[in-house]
């Protein structure tokens, strides 16, 4: 994660209340996204077909966000990333994603 941002409402108080938990979470996320061999944007683009696939409307929209955001992830790469969603997790959760990705740019 790019300096501790979360989208989580639920982070926040943790911070204050939880700190040991927090750090936690930041710790995972820095295990997890360490770049080694493969960038920081194509785990974020797995991020965003993970959320898809798993259906979780707001979890790939936050995720699609944070990745236009930090990243520059173009609509065209995440299509791209739907279009496996598609091919694996089937059309609920593709049409899912894309009605995200459409949420956002309007």
């Amino acid at each position: 994660m790019k300096d501790e941002v979360f989208f989580s409402k639920g982070m926040k108080p943790v911070k204050e209340d939880y700190p040991d938990l927090y750090d936690l979470s930041i710790s995972l996320n820095d295990v997890c996204y360490t770049g080694k061999s493969l960038d920081y944007k194509t785990q974020k683009l797995i991020a965003i077909g993970i959320a898809a696939a798993a259906s979780d409307d707001r979890a790939v929209k936050k995720q699609i966000l944070s990745g236009m955001k930090e990243l520059d992830i173009t609509t065209d790469e995440v299509v791209d990333v739907l279009r496996v969603v598609l091919l694996l997790a089937g059309k609920p959760a593709f049409t899912k994603g894309m009605n995200a990705l459409y949420n956002i740019k309007e």
